[in-house]
């Protein structure tokens, strides 16, 4: 399989846009410095292929206007921070072809062909303030098929934001008009003036780009588990499976909060650390911990504005011992993954603003030596990192040519540890998928592991 690639072309707002400096808020500080890939896949349209390549470049540069900031360029500023530069040098567009047709492509999600589709971002020799903040690459398949495959920048907005400027594309691309615009000031999410020198009730000890993760019992680092080769796979999860998760977590519930019961998240999550917990055959001691995204934008008070156009997300931990989440009740395990999320609420979300605030140079902190080169943390063995995309609104996506058949991740870049919760295929249906990376000495019994303990 070979995908044939085009040089690539910068498109730019269709008109001038406000230039200046974009203070980025402190959240947008703490996440991933990478791009974040996902794919969309097509049938074949309906107008001819030149027709269809020329009609997304006219409605991109006429969305960008609006959404100007995906234009723009990172810099650095003092203190290791980074700064948004609406400049307007445009975003990277690439056609690309492959004569591989769609129906060949048996499972999307773990096809070798997957990330070819998507475009990469060579980090080692472009400059930061040089890099785009959004490539896109349409690739048409020999069927006729086609696909869109993106990257955009974590610095600069988070999953809703960059789904709501993906919808209001395609709604242009349609012939219509841009129904929602991005609310552009993120002053919401700004530190108080001064910062507050401590946290109220809030301590945020297990921010992980400040504090280490758990490593092995004897080792003094995770270098070696860093070494080791992983693999990627993709877990099924028909409505029933998901249910019976979800009858065996509520059967014990540990405290009043979990009256209501746990969600399909919570849940699945629980499943998938205690799985990882018995196959990686920990130490009943072992200390282990699970890294999940919220999303703040209901949380605050008052909550954010509509179509806030940035990163509304942080980190918590829920910690254990392998011993206990192996052996303890399902319900017990969701148990702690949801009191590490209801405790952010608009105290802790402002308190970690200006924890953040606080800190005078972040850089020092992309040198410790739990962080990736992506400035996230490693969550690799003896720990996950566990994000949901069940609630971004990714399905639905119609550039004037029909639905999408399938959209996903990339998976190039993940690493031992990483695991995304999607809605599976069939959205209506109640099924989920598990993304999985995981090293390839602990993936098959993983895999053997997950399906048959549901039934246990």
């Amino acid at each position: 399989m070979r995908v044939t690639i085009k040089p690539c072309s910068v498109v730019k707002p269709a008109e001038p846009t406000w230039s200046g400096r974009l203070a980025l808020s402190e959240l947008d500080q703490t996440g991933m410095t990478t791009h974040v890939p996902t794919i969309y896949l097509y049938t074949q349209p309906s107008d001819d292929w030149d027709t269809v390549v020329q009609t997304l470049i006219t409605s991109l540069t006429t969305t960008l206007v609006p959404f100007y900031p995906l234009a723009g360029r990172l810099s650095t500023i003092t203190g290791g921070r980074l700064e948004l530069d609406c400049n307007s040098a445009g975003v990277q567009f690439t056609e690309a072809y492959t004569d591989v047709k769609l129906v060949d492509v048996d499972d999307f999600l773990e096809s070798p062909l997957l990330n070819q589709l998507i475009p990469s971002v060579d980090y080692r020799h472009t400059p930061l303030e040089e890099t785009p903040l959004l490539l896109l690459q349409v690739t048409r398949f020999g069927c006729g098929g086609w696909s869109l495959g993106f990257c955009i920048s974590h610095v600069v907005v988070d999953g809703q934001s960059a789904l709501h400027f993906i919808s209001e594309w395609a709604r242009v691309c349609r012939g219509e008009l841009v129904a929602s615009p991005p609310y552009l000031d993120r002053n919401v999410l700004r530190a108080s003036e001064p910062p507050m020198t401590t946290c109220s009730s809030v301590v945020h000890h297990e921010y992980v780009q400040f504090n280490p993760p758990p490593i092995l019992i004897g080792q003094s680092s995770d270098k070696n588990e860093r070494k080791k080769e992983t693999t990627v796979a993709m877990l099924k999860l028909t409505e029933t499976l998901v249910t019976k998760l979800r009858n065996k977590a509520n059967e014990i519930r540990t405290s009043e909060k979990d009256n209501r019961g746990f969600t399909r998240y919570e849940a699945v999550t629980a499943h998938t650390w205690r799985t990882a917990c018995k196959v990686r055959n920990h130490e009943p001691e072992q200390p282990t911990s699970i890294g999940i995204c919220i999303d703040v934008r209901s949380r605050m008070k008052p909550p954010l504005p509509e179509k806030y156009f940035g990163n509304a997300v942080v980190d918590v931990i829920a910690t254990g011992t392998s011993g206990e989440i192996v052996s303890k009740p399902l319900g017990y395990v969701s148990s702690k993954i949801k009191e590490a999320i209801e405790k952010v609420n608009d105290e802790y979300v402002s308190s970690m603003i200006d924890f953040l605030k606080n800190q005078q140079d972040l850089s020092k902190f992309q040198d410790l030596q739990w962080i990736r080169d992506d400035g996230g943390p490693f969550y690799g063995n003896p720990n996950l990192g566990v994000i949901s995309w069940l609630t971004l609104p990714m399905h639905g996506i119609d550039f004037g040519w029909g639905k999408e058949l399938f959209t996903g991740p990339g998976t190039e870049d993940a690493v031992d540890g990483d695991f995304l919760i999607l809605r599976g295929e069939e959205e209506a249906s109640g099924s989920l998928v598990v993304a999985s990376c995981l090293q390839v000495r602990h993936m098959e019994e993983f895999k053997r592991v997950f399906y048959q303990s549901i039934e246990d």
